[in-house]
């Protein structure tokens, strides 16, 4: 479902939230889990919504950030939260892909969460230090073979959309990179832009500011086609890996058994604050495409997302090791 149909289906949902507004829901501040550390695109889209859904309800909606196991603390502290309403999380299509990458989880990715949206989806950006002497797709794939293991790309953590990112492409490519797992996106970009480390596959809400400031050189989008943001970026497919793409989404949900008038107040909520036109111009100039669809929808495409990255883990042999 394309981001426009999907927003005007949540519209049609949004008067379904007056059960929750009669209860007096909010009233008290709700606090919503971003599971990175700050600085990173999960962190900066929490605090976009954050802040606008604050002025709207007139509750303080505070963001936590809760990094640690690839995302795995705070997804665990929102499914043993008390189902009312206030404590959210901003999860990521981590949710899907841990599903697969851990066996044991301590909580189940599907049945301990109400989802509630998609905030907005993003692909990923293969970016360089500005010193580095690769300037293309086909420059990186050609490093990665004369140096195998010696080109070193960061993720946000192990089993990451920023990871497995990565290890598409060098399974794609018949190359060997070496990731190193960080506890959040800033991190391993501050690095890669000191020249420690050789390429990143991340989010682009997270290195378009790197890139704007000169700290990283942009050479690919992952998408399979080029992104609005940055027209002229080339995507990784037409720029020497055909068939290659990837990308990471945004969602807010709830812990399971939240009552129903609350998810559609939340859900009402958070799709008006992705109509204002500040909110849709900052997510837009960071790479990130707005959605708001409905929780039903959600629900649907977390499980899809299951299915897709298990295939794509499964045929890459990763593990959380």
């Amino acid at each position: 479902m394309s981001a426009r149909n999907a927003f005007v289906a949540a519209l049609a949902l949004c008067a379904s939230g007056a059960g929750a507004a009669d209860s007096g829901y909010p009233a008290r501040p709700i606090r919503l889990i971003s599971p990175f550390t700050p600085g990173g695109g999960n962190d900066l889209v929490s605090r976009a919504v954050a802040l606008a859904m604050s002025r709207n309800i007139n509750q303080s909606v505070v963001v936590d950030n809760r990094p640690g196991a690839n995302t795995i603390v705070g997804m665990e502290l929102v499914a043993k939260a008390a189902p009312d309403g206030y404590t959210l999380i901003m999860t990521s299509s981590t949710q899907a892909i841990n599903a697969t990458l851990y066996p044991k989880l301590p909580y189940d990715s599907i049945k301990s969460f109400a989802p509630v949206t998609i905030v907005g989806s993003s692909p990923l950006i293969v970016a360089v230090p500005p010193s580095s002497s690769i300037k293309s797709i086909t420059d990186l794939i050609a490093a990665a073979r004369a140096r195998p293991g010696e080109l070193t790309y960061p993720s946000a953590g192990t089993g990451n959309a920023t990871h497995l990112g990565g290890e598409l492409f060098a399974s794609m490519a018949g190359v060997t990179l070496t990731h190193v797992p960080y506890k959040g996106s800033g991190p391993g970009l501050t690095d890669l832009s000191a020249g420690r480390l050789a390429v990143v596959f991340s989010t682009a809400l997270s290195v378009v500011p790197f890139v704007k400031g000169g700290r990283l050189r942009a050479i690919a989008v992952t998408s399979s086609a080029r992104s609005a943001f940055m027209p002229d970026l080339p995507t990784v497919a037409e720029s020497g890996l055909p068939g290659y793409e990837a990308g990471s989404w945004y969602g807010v949900v709830a812990p399971a058994n939240t009552p129903r008038p609350i998810i559609s107040r939340l859900h009402a909520e958070i799709v008006k604050v992705l109509a204002l036109p500040d909110v849709r111009d900052r997510l837009v100039s960071q790479g990130i495409d707005p959605v708001g669809n409905t929780p039903d929808q959600f629900a649907a495409y977390i499980r899809s997302e299951i299915v897709k990255w298990a295939k794509i883990i499964k045929a890459t042999g990763v593990t959380a090791e």
